[in-house]
């Protein structure tokens, strides 16, 4: 069994602050404490990029692992396992020895494992009469043991990190087409415009995309092209509307009386429950979209038949809207506790806390992930920061989380009745964005 003390590394290995405070770590492990290994293994698979390790390290933590007798990982259990470099050679499938030994060091390095070295520097176990281990030199687990939580989290904030920039990617994508058949349609009708020189910087704007781009310059070129697909749309909608006026003045009129800019609220938009709802018009201007123009160019009489929308909400998440960040923080203001420093800036930061939230309610990764998928990132980050908000009304929020999801994916569910119960609930508070 473990003695619990620090030990120093033998030979010429130094003793580090990191070291010992891993080993200070090790020694607050709870009694009752355990982990299935092979899942934790996976969950640090998915953190390796927060870790700073490498796969070939990982294959030989795999090894280590497959030298421990149990499948849980416990205290009760012992957590030192003592292969020879020779026999990790072989459980790595003929590493070199030499190489085994540099990912030992970085694993050690990275705070994952223990060295607890005899006097001599070798790894053996010193057993009982019964057979009981009664002192053992090699590798402690014991890290992995305490820093469980910690990897589940980072895994976590990885699988986050790939899901935005999945939907990042996709949106750039969606941007692409519209502007490039956009610029093409006003060319073909003869639209009046410089659509050379809006096609020439779109394409300055996709060319200058960095093979591996980062986060950072994914959402900056996404900025970029929208703010182009909306300048090619105003021009477009402007000739829409011209048109519009110059070919049935009697549908003008009878726009301008359905119209009723007093019902568009700073902070209470119109609401849409179905998906796939049509794009939104701006009631107070009078301005439509170029695909209603068109159809309005057929059927004006349909004009009477569609609803307003608020402009600010976003349509991004397969019709299910998403809406600013400053909105869902004045109506969420919990979320607010579980950002970084106490300050959510960006969605980004939503949906890292939101992760944190996630593990804290017992809601599952696997749930979380569902939602994601249905909603979109940034709508299953605004539902937990919603469900945080009314934590004390839901009994399970896994559940609840699921049954929004399946919801969501018929069509049923829209976040924005759940927002403004909340800011109305919340409006004494007036609590800020981070």
């Amino acid at each position: 069994m473990e003695t619990g003390s620090i030990t120093t590394p033998f030979g010429r290995r130094p003793m580090t602050l990191g070291m010992l405070a891993s080993q200070v770590m090790a020694g607050e492990i709870k009694p009752d404490q355990s982990v299935d290994k092979w899942k934790l293994f996976r969950t640090l698979c998915e953190a390796k990029p927060l870790l700073g390790i490498s796969d070939r390290a990982l294959a030989v933590l795999n090894a280590l692992l497959s030298f421990y007798p149990k499948n849980e990982l416990a205290q009760e259990n012992g957590l030192i396992v003592f292969p020879s470099n020779i026999q990790l050679s072989l459980r790595t499938h003929g590493m070199a020895e030499q190489t085994v030994r540099r990912h030992l060091a970085a694993l050690v390095e990275a705070g994952l494992l223990l060295r607890k070295d005899s006097p001599n520097g070798k790894r053996y176990v010193r057993r009982d009469r019964a057979g009981e281990v009664n002192d053992a030199f090699g590798f402690s687990l014991a890290p992995l043991l305490a820093r469980a939580e910690e990897i589940e989290q980072l895994a976590a904030e990885v699988m986050a990190e790939r899901l935005h920039v999945q939907r990042l990617r996709e949106r750039i994508t969606l941007c692409r087409r519209d502007i490039a058949k956009l610029i093409e349609a006003a060319v073909e009708e003869d639209v009046q415009g410089d659509w050379q020189g809006l096609y020439q910087e779109f394409r300055d704007l996709v060319e200058g995309l960095p093979r591996s781009p980062t986060t950072a310059q994914l959402e900056q070129l996404l900025d970029a092209l929208t703010a182009l697909r909306a300048d090619i749309l105003n021009r477009l909608e402007i000739r829409v509307k011209s048109t519009n006026e110059r070919g049935n003045a009697d549908y003008i009129e009878r726009h301008i009386q359905n119209s009723n800019p007093e019902s568009i609220s700073e902070l209470e938009p119109s609401f849409e429950t179905k998906q796939g709802a049509m794009p939104a018009q701006d009631n107070g201007r009078g301005a439509v979209t170029l695909e209603e123009g068109r159809g309005e160019i057929a059927h004006p009489g349909r004009q009477e038949e569609k609803q307003d929308r608020r402009p600010g909400a976003r349509d991004d998440a397969g019709g299910l809207k998403s809406f600013p960040l400053g909105l869902v923080l004045q109506a969420c203001p919990e979320i607010l506790a579980y950002g970084a420093n106490g300050e959510i800036r960006s969605w980004r930061d939503l949906m890292a806390a939101a992760v944190t939230v996630r593990s804290m309610l017992g809601v599952s990764p696997s749930a979380y992930e569902e939602a994601a998928n249905a909603m979109g990132p940034e709508n299953a980050a605004t539902v937990m920061a919603c469900i945080l908000e009314r934590g004390g009304h839901i009994n399970s929020a896994g559940g609840y989380l699921r049954d929004l999801t399946r919801r969501s994916e018929k069509g049923e569910f829209a976040i924005g009745p759940m927002l403004m119960a909340l800011l109305r609930a919340n409006a004494p508070a007036g609590r800020k964005t981070g």
